[in-house]
């Protein structure tokens, strides 16, 4: 099957659960088995290939190759190894989770996450591109996010999501630099290119800060000091959650980067350092915590860190024998912790507590669940027998080759991991039964400890027959990460050895340690220590603190404000690069000024002026706007831009009329709302910026393009590549199609944004303004004239045949979508303003809603029906059509795609006016149902209607 089927199996599967609850638990269920298990079977049919072959498979498909972003996948031991557990032990997670979680809690939601993020994790073993891994990085950490913050009601659940979220996420930003540092380093993003160049990668200058970051993104990722504090607040989540993160997938991810990245960043003093000092420090210290910890999620959680410190010292010691270890432990982890946690979870829903100190005596009323606890916690003392004894074994192996203080500390986390394992099991399930158990606790069904009972089963085969069952597989695996062939013989007995003494010592001294814990227990709890929490929680407050005062500094409400600090970079940022590079004169002569350029720009100027000076009287700096609009059309018709005068002329007609209608119900002056010194420093702002796009213009005016333009390749393939003579439609519909697809979604989402303003401030204290609303300016007792009346009746169906016209001529003539979209929608705005709203409205048959709708849908499934063909998106294609007794006719696709664009603008603009409209009916603006205003008993003032109102109340 193909790896990238296998990473989107998850995916696709989410989709279901949310949908197939509704059919009941278990239909939800089995499709969510379903899915994990066609992915397993998908990677156990690549299994000959990785392990009897020792091939690695690759799979690439090119994305955006100009950035080296490409979807390419591998599969090689180590890829396959996570792969494996990641699928595997997600479905008996599935399977536990099923008969876990209660009939209250939103199953179809929780497998939906789950799905997600197991095709992250499959996306991150299975990437052959670091920027591809990425995403699947950070879509793992917002995915557990969603996990661990599933029961939303549990304040501790809701922290614990948000600093998994901000610990990881944070360490993902790091690696991202990172891995873009060791891209630039090897010279390719794929991460087989990168893992050959090793000794580059070491000798680079730019070695260690890749390395520092990467390793901040595993760290975080997995836990190691000082980022160990999140993953026990994590436990808050369901146990099936606990179980799966924990044991063999999310803490698991940054194991599997140092694996991966092993034969590339390995071999230094810095790697050595860094990476084993940290899982030294880490496997310590969480053993220590986890000793002292009563509630048995947590002691799981702080041993998981321990674990976790134990395979990143393995990694960090650089031998291959360290390395092959490392891979040992890994499965061996998987099974045990896996098994552990879902033995607590059956604890906690059978006796309703996690608290050790409420428990004990659980063996006679739990058995099951005794012996399967039992086996996999003896596997996590690395008791003999179980597959943990022979991976520690090699841990303190590696330990003791690499030196004495190793060893000794090593021994040191070995003797609280006996003492923390042996007390789960005594605590627990030993003693006396009691008589004050919050619940009375008895084994569960078949299904809640069938998937724990799996895993115990692999725990004793290894242990019994390492070498049998999983030496070959482990020698695969190693392989990989050493990138070179390893091979270890795993056997119970090696002899009398250095390890077997140090873990004797573990074992015996650790069984002390127990029996002296609970007198230890208050002096661990009073001793003075650094608590992680609260120190985390400190700098989030702070953080946040800092931020509001900097938004609240920055952010003060004024636009004017962020319009001069946004010009004021950008001009600092053109003043650095003129005087930081180097001015050549243009040598392109400008052309001659006419007398009609002349009239032009003097116009222009003048009311832009006009505009400054004039502001604050709203109605005369409209009309002076739309004058330099207009102005602006006719310089693109002086210099033959004939498509772009009509699009500025309908904008600036349609637009110019919107903002009169608005300006009726707003006061005719604005008020001064800064003082002279504002305006002045606003006035040099300007100006300054002002010459500085002119000087740029100039600059570009006065030089020819030493290479091929854009343009030019435009004008060259319009007919043949677009089917149009007409350059600028076949850009808009063509090459840039996706462009123009995204500003029309844009503008319709602009005018639904528009219309639901409108409602909610008709709701509000907004509406009971506007029912109170007196004009401030004298009205017109003749709404409708009759002669407007008549001209637009005789003017309506002209401007349609003429929208029609400029629609369908756009391809090869100046026109299109765009610009009739406009005529015509200013041929109804005409009509409504000639008749009135209600009269116009009572002949509408299209809904605007609906029409907005129409043209986006229209637009997409234009360019869906060229993917279907097999072309690129939004990809035209014409042909000519001859029929008898007419001229051969030219048609092409693009026309579909226009036609989206031209009901999305005649939809959009619509609904902006019926929006307006809707303010002056409640603004008490009367409504007429004829064409025009001839009711003589209608004929007040606006004052005396308000009047009128008002005495009726």
């Amino acid at each position: 099957m193909s790896l990238a089927l296998i990473a989107a199996l998850p995916f696709i599967g989410a989709l279901f659960p949310g949908l197939m609850i509704r059919a009941g638990r278990n239909v939800c269920a089995s499709i969510t088995l379903s899915a994990t298990a066609l992915a397993l079977i998908g990677l156990l049919m690549n299994a000959p290939a990785v392990f009897l072959r020792g091939e690695t498979i690759l799979e690439s498909y090119e994305w955006l190759p100009q950035i080296g972003l490409n979807v390419n996948f591998m599969l090689d031991g180590l890829g396959f190894l996570f792969a494996l557990m990641i699928l595997g032990i997600g479905l008996l997670i599935i399977i536990y989770a099923r008969f876990y979680l209660a009939g209250s809690d939103p199953m179809g939601n929780f497998y939906t996450y789950l799905l997600l993020f197991q095709g992250a994790m499959v996306g991150i073993v299975l990437s052959d591109n670091i920027l591809l891994l990425l995403i699947f990085w950070e879509l793992t950490s917002l995915s557990s996010f969603l996990l661990i913050g599933y029961w939303k009601h549990l304040p501790d659940g809701r922290q614990g999501a948000r600093m998994a979220l901000t610990v990881t996420g944070m360490g993902g930003l790091a690696m991202i630099g990172g891995m873009l540092i060791l891209g630039q380093i090897a010279g390719s993003y794929d991460i087989h290119v990168i893992l050959q160049n090793g000794d580059a990668i070491r000798e680079s200058e730019l070695y260690l800060p890749a390395l520092i970051l990467i390793l901040l993104g595993a760290f975080t990722k997995s836990a190691q000091f000082p980022f160990h504090f999140w993953l026990p607040h994590a436990m808050a989540a369901p146990t099936p959650v606990s179980a799966y993160l924990h044991s063999a997938t999310m803490v698991k991810a940054g194991l599997f980067l140092m694996a991966r990245m092993w034969p590339a960043l390995s071999g230094t003093p810095e790697w050595f350092w860094i990476v084993s000092v940290a899982g030294l420090i880490t496997m310590v210290l969480g053993a220590v915590i986890a000793l002292f910890k009563d509630d048995l999620k947590a002691l799981l959680a702080f041993s998981t860190v321990s674990h976790l410190g134990l395979i990143t010292l393995l990694l960090g010691l650089g031998t291959e024998y360290a390395a092959y270890a490392a891979v040992f432990h890994i499965i061996n982890h998987a099974t045990f912790k896996a098994a552990l946690f879902m033995t607590a979870g059956i604890v906690d829903h059978e006796a309703h507590t996690r608290n050790i100190r409420l428990l004990g005596g659980l063996r006679r009323l739990m058995p099951i669940t005794f012996t399967i606890g039992t086996i996999a916690a003896l596997s996590m003392a690395g008791i003999p027998l179980f597959n943990g004894f022979l991976s520690k074994e090699m841990m303190l192996q590696a330990a003791e080759e690499t030196g004495l203080w190793f060893a000794v500390i090593a021994t040191i986390g070995a003797i609280f991991s006996v003492a923390y394992s042996f007390r789960f099991i005594v605590h627990t399930f030993l003693g006396p039964v009691r008589d004050d158990y919050p619940h009375r606790p008895h084994d569960p069904g078949f299904g809640m400890w069938v998937s724990p009972a799996i895993l115990c089963v692999l725990v004793v085969v290894i242990g019994l027959f390492p070498a049998q069952t999983v030496g070959g597989f482990v020698d695969v695996v190693a392989s990989a990460v050493v990138g070179n062939y390893v091979h270890e013989h795993l056997a119970i007995w090696h002899g009398v050895t250095p390890a077997l003494i140090m873990s004797i010592i573990a074992v015996g001294v650790g069984i002390v340690v127990l029996a002296f814990q609970r007198g230890l227990a208050p002096v661990w709890d009073k001793a003075p220590r650094p608590e992680a929490k609260a120190m985390f929680d400190a700098l989030v407050s702070r953080a946040a603190k800092g931020a509001n005062e900097l938004t609240d500094a920055l952010h003060d409400g004024a636009i004017s404000r962020y319009l001069g600090i946004l010009t004021v970079v950008i001009l600092g940022y053109a003043v650095w690069a003129f005087v930081s590079g180097t001015h050549v004169p243009g040598t392109r002569e400008l052309l001659p000024i006419g007398p009609v350029e002349m009239v032009f720009f003097a116009v222009l100027i003048t009311c832009s002026l006009g505009v400054v000076l004039m502001h604050r009287m709203r109605f005369v700096a409209l009309i002076v706007i739309s004058i330099c609009g207009l102005v602006v059309a006719m310089s693109f018709v002086r210099f033959s831009a004939p498509d772009l005068a009509l699009t500025q002329l309908t904008v600036e007609v349609a637009t110019i009329i919107l903002l009169l209608l608005a300006l009726n119900y707003m006061p005719k002056e604005t008020p001064v709302g800064t003082t002279f010194p504002r305006r002045v420093r606003d006035v040099v702002i300007a100006l300054v910026t002002g010459g500085a796009v002119g000087g740029l213009a100039y600059a570009l005016l006065t030089r020819s393009p030493s290479l091929p333009t854009i343009s030019d390749y435009h004008v060259a393939n319009s007919y043949t590549g677009g089917g149009g003579n007409n350059v600028v439609n076949v850009i808009l519909v063509d090459f840039r199609g996706f462009d123009t697809m995204g500003e029309i979604i844009v503008l319709g989402i602009a005018a639904l944004v528009i219309f639901a303003i409108v409602e909610a401030a008709l709701q509000g204290p907004a509406s009971r303004r506007l029912r109170n609303w007196v004009p401030d300016m004298p009205q017109s007792r003749d709404r409708h004239p009759l002669m407007m009346v008549v001209v637009t009746r005789m003017t309506l169906p002209i401007a349609l045949i003429v929208g029609i016209y400029i629609f369908l001529r756009g391809h090869n003539e100046p026109g299109g979508g765009f610009i009739s979209g406009l005529v015509v929608a200013i041929a109804l705005l005409m009509q409504y303003m000639a008749s009135g709203f209600a009269f116009s409205t009572e002949r509408q048959r299209v809904a605007y809603h609906g029409m907005i709708s129409a043209g986006v849908l229209i637009a997409v499934l234009s360019g869906l029906a060229s993917v279907v063909l097999g072309w690129n998106f939004l990809t035209s294609t014409n042909e000519y059509l001859y029929i008898p007794g007419l001229e051969r006719i030219h048609l092409a696709s693009a026309v579909s795609f226009d036609l989206g664009v031209f009901l999305t603008v005649v939809g959009a603009v619509m609904l902006a006016l019926a929006s307006l409209s809707r303010i002056g009916l409640r603004a008490g603006e009367g409504v007429n149902l004829t064409p025009m205003d001839v009711d003589p008993s209608a004929d007040h003032s606006r004052t005396e209607m308000r009047a009128d109102r008002q005495k009726e109340n």
